[in-house]
């Protein structure tokens, strides 16, 4: 299975408001700063988003977006599925006609694997990604670097 840039991004763009909840409203520009993902880009994530329930937009001064639930109940499966990117090893997608419209040799094999990627990625939360020391440091980083260049742009 590949993970594509889109389910990629979410998982990530995701991990940093759950990095910064109870902190109010997070904005894409704040997002798109510390995990180098282009506005324009975030902007179609979280349309996505907002459409699977996953965040909510606060509009005018000082909005942005925060977790519709705590990062302790949203796995990294439905974030994932949220953006439209299918949690499949088979080439056909799951769809069983990988072989002129029948279903290949290794297609079952193929959708175990399937099967065993969706119940591992449904299994962590963002809360269990979040809390481990080696994310805490990245982010420590990150948000230094940030400040950091909010600092020399606006100081």
């Amino acid at each position: 299975m590949k993970l594509s840039t889109k389910g990629r991004y979410a998982v990530t763009a995701m991990l940093d408001l759950a990095l910064h909840s109870g902190e109010g409203p997070i904005t894409l520009a704040e997002v798109s700063g510390r995990q180098h993902i282009s506005l324009s880009y975030l902007e179609q994530l979280f349309a996505r988003l907002r459409k699977a329930n996953l965040v909510d937009s606060i509009r005018g001064p000082g909005g942005g977006y925060e977790l519709k639930r705590p990062p302790t109940q949203i796995s990294v499966a439905e974030v994932v599925l949220a953006v439209n990117e299918p949690i499949t090893a088979t080439r056909c997608n799951g769809k069983g006609d990988c072989q002129g419209g029948d279903v290949c040799l290794s297609h079952q094999l193929w959708t175990e694997l399937s099967d065993q990627i969706y119940q591992f990625l449904s299994g962590i939360t963002l809360d269990k990604v979040i809390q481990r020391d080696f994310v805490q440091q990245v982010a420590e980083r990150q948000n230094t670097r940030f400040q950091d260049k909010d600092v020399i742009a606006f100081g």
